[in-house]
């Protein structure tokens, strides 16, 4: 992999991430951009505890332009785009509009290929590789501001899920503060280490989900399953079989893997509904541990945490979503119309060819 930062016009950070080590990445911005102002700003909610980005700017952010507009496709002639170069294999870049911004942290995208009208399923592995690189180097880099405490890569696809540019991307948050979710989980797993005199939770439930019915790829180093609590319709974590608290951590053999089971367990996704049907919305996340200090999570440490993948569609059946009604948005208790146990067997009927 060969790594090449540059600069925007307005003085954001463009890295270029390369297949080949003899790629040259010279090509300047030529729009004429003023300097990105933002208005990001963090509120804390004193009843629930948690932290609201408030970030009135977005509201002029791209909206669903024609492909022949779009910003993340290489430059060509006169139609500039927020890629100066001709053509890139990945390619990370500052959020024109970011949600986090200045010391609320970082918003970043992530374009997986040139290709406007691919999908990251559609990547070879080698392609599907250097996205790892990217967003493992990207989790570096970003740990070491001192604004951020953690680093969330993460994939929005489909126009149900809210995604405004279709070309193939995903975004990297660093958020200054543990995130809700990721406490909820160092709660659970200090809980169940002072139960069990230091048991780790992660490996408990890994252990217990290898054992299950709800397994759907199974590889020497990474295995994806069905959770027995599956919050959404289809919903598949993805973990290593060696803990690691991030991508950092993941030695070279689950990464020489990583891409064969992820680009099959993404190409099953979008058989579930049958022929036919539009491609699957889905959100695929990272959870990675925090950077910062753990003190709050009684005798919990970095390497308590397992990175995990967790990927999950809205979409519930054909031509159904699944909404976050009264008691999801309410009182944040899912109700699950499809049984993890069922979801698990349609995902291994739907093996690609």
């Amino acid at each position: 992999m060969k790594k090449t930062s540059t600069r925007l016009a307005d003085g954001r950070e463009l890295i270029y991430y390369d297949l080949r080590d003899d790629s040259v990445r010279d090509a300047t911005d030529r729009r004429p951009l003023d300097r990105t102002v933002t208005t990001s700003e963090i509120r804390r909610d004193p009843l629930l505890g948690d932290s609201v980005a408030i970030a009135s700017h977005r509201q002029g952010r791209t909206y669903h332009p024609p492909a022949d507009e779009c910003p993340l496709c290489p430059s060509a002639g006169d139609r500039l785009s927020e890629i100066p170069d001709s053509s890139y294999d990945v390619v990370v870049f500052e959020n024109r509009f970011p949600s986090l911004a200045g010391d609320s942290g970082r918003c970043e995208v992530v374009c997986f290929t040139s290709d406007h009208n691919a999908s990251f399923a559609a990547l070879s592995e080698e392609q599907a590789g250097l996205v790892l690189e990217a967003w493992t180097d990207r989790t570096s880099e970003l740990s070491h501001l001192p604004s951020v405490e953690q680093v969330f890569c993460f994939e929005n696809r489909g126009a149900e899920i809210g995604v405004t540019l279709q070309h193939p991307h995903g975004q990297i948050y660093a958020y200054p503060f543990t995130t809700p979710r990721t406490a909820l989980m160092l709660r659970s797993a200090a809980t169940h280490k002072e139960m069990t005199g230091g048991e780790n939770l992660f490996d408990a439930v890994l252990e217990r989900e290898l054992a299950d019915e709800r397994v759907i790829l199974e590889g020497e180093h990474w295995v994806a399953f069905v959770p027995y609590a599956a919050h959404w319709p289809y919903e598949v974590h993805m973990y290593p079989k060696r803990r690691v608290p991030d991508l950092l951590g993941l030695d070279e053999a689950a990464r020489t893997e990583f891409p064969k089971v992820y680009l099959e367990l993404l190409r099953r996704f979008d058989r579930i509904f049958g022929e036919g049907e539009p491609p699957t919305p889905y959100i695929a996340a990272w959870h990675q541990a925090p950077f910062g200090a753990l003190e709050e999570f009684d005798g919990v440490v970095r390497e308590d945490f397992a990175l995990h993948l967790e990927l999950f569609t809205i979409r519930r059946t054909s031509g159904k979503l699944k909404f976050l009604a009264g008691s999801e948005s309410g009182m944040n208790v899912f109700i699950n119309d499809v049984p993890p146990e069922r979801a698990a067997e349609r995902l291994r009927e739907v093996a690609s060819s």
